[in-house]
């Protein structure tokens, strides 16, 4: 046995099969209650998303020395389309007295406040938010709005807005995501490998060391959030989910497909998960150190949230792939033959992936490869024309949605009947005693600022309000926000810093915009670096990132035209085309490589083009049904009532169909047929590659 063959047979030995069982079943005893705590460590504070050193951020810290614990405010707004009576406002003023002696409320309760034109009263509640973000609001708020709408005459409405309003509505939106997406996904998960083995059996060994890994993922990160200062959030802990489920899938059946074949080859069932090991275990590797590398590339990001992401979805890649090296080869060994019925790999029959569908359709496009390839280019380039649709600027709060919460139509009224800043507030934050007069009146001097509050003074600092203009979420907002902060920072001695919802807005819009700029172009060069690695060749890699980037334009663009003229989506999340590239490129390049890797194999001893048609003819089988399952567990995304998500999950989705069915299985083997034995230049088999010539 060589030595490859050595290493391969670790997990899957007749004695070794059941030691593997055994250290997986004690690994899941110890995570499976650090898995369940990874929820309550999650950090969903706005400083935890926002850049370290934003200005917003520095507000936010400063406000701490103000007030003792979090908090954000609510606001109640009471409307009567024909005006505000005698009894509404009283029971407004009863309610803000309720309001004040409530656990939940920190400080001062500000109101009633009557609008100019009569029709509105506004409260506003200052909400402890806790230390881990919106998830403590949701009671708080219920709270509020059930002692609003208690005793209300008929023709008073009430809604609850204000940053807790919306936070409580977010969280709201995100409660219970991780149970929704692990079902979704586990369903379709379930469905697909059924369609895929047609096995009653075999679909759950694949299932099980993905539940397995995702398990050890989950405690792995808790312990690193809770010990090492990760940020978890509600974002990266169901992209986790998704990511280890689909890509674990992937990898177990690219080893099951290798295994099944090598079956065919072997008497023996381990020396064919050797054989399969050792073939295909490079691949997932790989495979696998593209997605984590690509992934620790966040690291550099500008926002805490993209930062926090990378590491959380590289340790997820991680374990998934230790889980089908491992563990799943053990499985199948211990369970024998019998798993794969009805259609058992007998000894010595053909391999059916020789004739079938992809064999002929790899024929075919090696007899016509230029035409072949051109024309999928061109089709590809000419979708890449929605993206004049594509508009990545920010959601506004009701844009958050996918449907309208009580926080959206409260802020709609707010907007109606008072300044379109009321209830989210700049915040203010200077140096106490002369400066501070300077500051005020350069802030209530400052076009867009509607009026500026009282200034609370401690330890040598001040701390005001200014109320906007415009609605806190909107681009007049953001531009309000820069042209006070340039009249605050010419004050000498102030010190001055803004920050508030609106700086808060602007300083992600930008971090993110930065982190565009920077991440792109790093993960394209460790992409490229591992596919040079791999096929010891500079050619291929160029060409397959070549293909993956057109992929990726060509999916954006499809998906800016369903988000606007479909779906009628407000606009796309500014992180939105870095986490679908990420996503898209790492994953996407995972097909190229389990196909080239083939591909490479094979032309050592057919020459290019006839190892392009066997590569193809091998692994599209696979790789069209590991494409798909990967597909369905991201448009489970869509299924969450939260815009970000579904245009992720929408987008990846539609890529990585884009780059299974049409990217790798018909441009990159057209590609590779046409170049033939140039596609591996520099390397060895450059030079020793067979020159053959397909007629045609």
């Amino acid at each position: 046995m060589s030595s490859g063959n050595r290493w391969a047979a670790l997990p899957c030995g007749r004695r070794r099969k059941w030691v593997v069982l055994a250290l997986w079943l004690v690994v899941l005893l110890f995570a499976a209650p650090l898995a369940g705590k990874l929820m309550g460590a999650e950090d969903n504070q706005a400083s935890s998303w926002l850049p370290a050193n934003a200005e917003s951020t520095q507000v936010l810290e400063a406000q701490r020395r103000f007030r003792p614990v979090d908090t954000a405010d609510a606001v109640v707004v009471y409307q009567r389309a024909g005006g505000i009576t005698v009894e509404d406002h009283a029971k407004a003023v009863r309610d803000a007295e309720a309001f004040a002696g409530a656990p939940h409320v920190v400080a001062p309760v500000v109101g009633p406040v009557a609008s100019a034109d009569g029709q509105a009263l506004q409260t506003v509640v200052p909400v402890q938010v806790g230390t881990t973000g919106w998830n403590n609001l949701g009671p708080a708020v219920d709270s509020l709005r059930a002692t609003a709408s208690a005793g209300a005459q008929p023709g008073l409405v009430t809604h609850v807005t204000g940053p807790a309003g919306i936070g409580a509505d977010q969280a709201k939106a995100f409660a219970g995501i991780d149970g929704t997406l692990l079902y979704a996904t586990v369903t379709v998960v379930i469905v697909l490998l059924l369609l895929t083995y047609r096995s009653p059996v075999l679909w759950l060994l694949p299932l099980l060391s993905a539940g397995a890994a995702l398990t050890v993922a989950e405690g792995v990160i808790y312990l690193f959030a809770a010990h090492a200062g990760l940020t978890v959030n509600g974002q990266s802990a169901g992209i986790l989910i998704v990511l280890v489920l689909g890509a674990g899938t992937d990898y177990a059946l690219l080893l099951t497909a290798r295994y099944r074949e090598e079956l065919r080859r072997h008497e023996d069932r381990h020396e064919a998960m050797a054989a399969a090991l050792h073939r295909a275990g490079p691949a997932i590797l790989a495979s696998s150190a593209t997605v984590a590398a690509s992934m620790l590339c966040l690291l550099i990001a500008d926002m805490n949230s993209t930062r926090g992401l990378g590491p959380v979805c590289a340790i997820g890649v991680a374990v998934a792939l230790v889980a089908m090296l491992t563990l799943l080869p053990a499985l199948l060994v211990a369970c024998g033959r019998w798993v794969f019925w009805p259609v058992r790999p007998a000894f010595g029959t053909p391999e059916p992936t020789r004739t079938g569908r992809w064999a002929r359709t790899g024929a075919w496009i090696a007899h016509r490869p230029r035409k072949v390839w051109i024309g999928t280019a061109l089709a590809l380039a000419a979708c890449t024309a929605g993206l004049v649709s594509l508009n990545a600027t920010g959601l506004s709060t009701a844009g958050t949605f996918t449907g309208t919460p009580d926080s959206v139509t409260g802020q709609q009224v707010l907007a109606a009947h008072f300044p379109g800043g009321t209830g989210a507030p700049l915040t203010v934050v200077g140096n106490a005693g002369p400066p501070l007069d300077a500051v005020r009146q350069a802030v209530a001097a400052t076009p867009g600022i509607a009026g500026i509050g009282p200034a609370e003074v401690r330890g040598g600092e001040a701390l005001f309000p200014a109320t906007l203009t415009d609605a806190p979420d909107s681009a007049a907002a953001r531009a309000t926000v820069d042209r006070v902060r340039e009249a605050v920072h010419a004050v000498p001695g102030a010190d001055a810093k803004v920050g508030g919802s609106s700086a808060v807005l602007l300083d992600a819009g930008r971090a993110a915009t930065h982190d565009n700029r920077t991440i792109i172009p790093l993960v394209l060069g460790v992409v490229l670096l591992i596919l040079a690695a791999l096929l010891r060749a500079v050619v291929a890699p160029l060409v397959l990132i070549a293909t993956v980037v057109l992929s990726y334009a060509a999916a954006l663009g499809i998906s800016a035209f369903f988000f606007a003229h479909v779906f009628h989506f407000e606009a796309q999340d500014q992180a939105f085309p870095l986490f679908v590239f990420v996503f898209l490129v790492a994953l996407g390049i995972d097909y190229n490589i389990f196909l080239m890797t083939r591909v490479r194999e094979e032309s050592a001893h057919l020459g290019t083009r006839r190892g392009a048609v066997a590569g193809l003819a091998a692994t599209g089988g696979v790789i069209t049904s590991a494409g798909l399952i990967l597909a369905a567990t991201f448009a489970v995304l869509g299924t969450l009532p939260v815009v970000a998500f579904a245009e992720i999950g929408f987008a990846v989705a539609l890529g990585v169909l884009l780059d299974t069915l049409v990217v790798r299985s018909v441009l990159v083997t057209a590609l590779t047929a046409d170049l033939r034995h140039r596609m591996w230049w520099p390397s060895r088999l450059y030079r020793t590659s067979p020159r053959e010539q397909l007629p045609g």
